[in-house]
């Protein structure tokens, strides 16, 4: 059943002057709540999120007329709030968050969003929302901190509303295909600055940084390919490039069939969706790499690159829908996950572990990230801006779906309820080089050259349905799991032995950790069967 949505815009209302927007109510889950209302930008807006930039902003977003009105020895009242004991740090984040709440949702936007929700609890859904900023120089505001009230969560931290951004002038989605596994491929681009380079391909503030880029990497693989091995979560493996060319990261895109591009490493804001910095010697823009993604149907799009939420600027004037975010929306990659500013290394590696599991776990995109801020909230406190860095952008057509929920899922094997008690083995097929790794669930993996396969093989060969991994035994405590392989296919599979390579076909073989098995041709790619008792 699709999550009911209420989708809204901000734009500036031009012709009545500089501080006046529109909200509109672009998509609602019922009839009557499409709906426009003007909105003026006042005082005290101006000043409290000129206090937010004093105190949190790293990178300055422009101070446009309709948007300043705080002078460095300027402070807003904060003392209103209840908690006015706490941090002035805190306070000010609440208050923002505050007064962009009443700003947005006042009136009749207000009562939409009561409808709408009332309409999501009605069928015992979360309700998402997305928000479309039309005019480019309120990008850089955190819409994610927006609360109702003191003593209520922000908008981005909550699972009954799912929060996220969008872009409403973009072609329809093409069709998707549906996917078994969260297939990752880890791009790790530079990782230190160009000693002395120019000002404009230098990122600012980073001469002496290097990031934890291995091992971020390897946070990243540990927790997609280590999840605890229960029907319920999906079968996961990652590659890695490390500081590639463009025509390398191009070649591995167009050679896989990944549903997730992660990279970590350095970015700035650049006119044609900012710019990552691949190796010392090669860049690639945000234009560049959309083309590629969208493809070749990657659905998610995670940026750990410092502003990639953020449009460039051009003599203190914002260009639209410049930032890499929004680029790869245009574009059609369905979601991009990027940072509003600089983050560290404690914070992503926290963040990206997070989302990675509940994505594994086969959450929606939106609520995954909702929970990964959460945990960045316990990690870092509320008075520290790291849960309000990444900024989720989704197509308004995507319904945030990566892998397929398990009751939409192929059959499943289902386990014995004794076995619930104990601790069952990670078991699945990983290539020699340890570069993919794909992990048996539920008792069953399928092999072949389809699609809807577990394991998808376009070697020489090999058939629609090749083969299926399963397991027996494993009824009591005290059995053990043993795994065998069946062979469905047209011209068999290649298993070896102490005798050397057997072909079996239509015929079952009981396999053991460490054998080697072919599928199809005898010069394919040899796969090694694992199994990890000690999970």
């Amino acid at each position: 059943m699709t999550i009911p949505s209420l989708n809204l815009a901000i734009d500036r209302l031009r012709a009545t002057g500089a501080s006046h927007f529109a909200v509109h109510v672009i998509n609602a889950p019922y009839r009557a709540g499409y709906l426009l209302q003007d909105v003026l930008w006042e005082e005290a807006m101006a000043q409290v999120w000129g206090a937010w930039q004093e105190m949190f902003a790293i990178r300055s977003v422009p101070m446009v007329p309709y948007l300043s009105g705080v002078g460095q020895q300027d402070r807003p009242s904060v003392t209103d709030t209840p908690v006015s004991a706490l941090p002035y740090s805190v306070r000010l984040m609440q208050t923002l968050g505050i007064h962009l709440w009443q700003w947005l949702f006042s009136g009749a936007i207000q009562t939409a969003l009561n409808q709408s929700q009332g309409i999501a609890m009605g069928r015992n859904q979360p309700l998402r929302v997305r928000l479309d900023v039309r005019d480019p120089d309120l990008i850089g505001i955190p819409w994610e901190i927006m609360q109702a009230q003191a003593g209520m969560p922000a908008i981005a931290l909550g699972q009954q509303v799912l929060f996220s951004r969008t872009i409403s002038d973009v072609g329809a989605l093409p069709p998707m295909r549906s996917d078994q596994t969260v297939n990752v491929l880890v791009v790790l681009g530079q990782d230190a600055t160009i000693a002395n380079g120019p000002a404009t391909t230098t990122p600012p503030g980073t001469s002496t940084v290097r990031l934890r880029l291995e091992q971020e990497a390897l946070a990243l693989r540990q927790v997609l390919e280590n999840v605890s091995n229960f029907a319920t979560t999906a079968g996961c493996f990652v590659d890695t490039l490390v500081q590639p060319t463009p025509a390398e990261l191009l070649k591995k895109l167009n050679s896989g069939r990944y549903n997730v591009l992660f990279y970590a490493g350095h970015g700035v804001p650049a006119p044609d969706g900012g710019m990552l910095f691949l190796s010392p010697t090669a860049t690639m823009n945000g234009t560049e790499l959309a083309q590629v993604l969208a493809r070749v149907g990657v659905k998610l799009a995670v940026f750990n690159a410092c502003w990639g939420a953020l449009p460039d600027q051009r003599s203190g004037q914002t260009i639209p829908r410049s930032s890499l975010a929004e680029v790869l929306l245009h574009h059609g990659v369905p979601a991009v996950l990027a940072m509003r500013d600089s983050i560290t290394d404690d914070e992503a590696l926290a963040f990206i572990q997070t989302f990675a599991q509940a994505l594994a776990e086969r959450l929606t995109i939106d609520h995954a990230v909702a929970i990964a801020r959460q945990n960045l909230l316990t990690l870092f406190k509320f008075n520290q801006q790291a849960w309000t860095l990444p900024v989720l952008y989704m197509h308004p057509e995507f319904d945030g779906e990566l892998v397929k929920p398990l009751a939409e899922g192929l059959t499943q094997i289902p386990m014995n309820p004794t076995q619930f008690a104990k601790r069952v083995p990670v078991a699945g097929l990983r290539s020699i080089d340890k570069t993919q790794t794909w992990i048996l669930r539920g008792g069953l993996m399928s092999v072949g050259i389809s699609d809807e396969n577990d394991v998808v093989l376009n070697d020489p060969g090999v058939s629609r349905r090749h083969a299926e991994i399963f397991c027996r035994n494993g009824f009591t405590s005290s059995d053990e799991v043993t795994y065998f392989l069946k062979d469905l296919s047209r011209y068999g599979t290649w298993v070896l032995d102490s005798t050397g390579w057997q072909k079996i076909n239509h015929q079952e073989v009981q396999l053991f950790p460490g054998m080697q098995v072919k599928f199809g041709g005898s010069q394919n790619m040899a796969i090694e069967f694992v199994v990890d008792r000690e999970n």
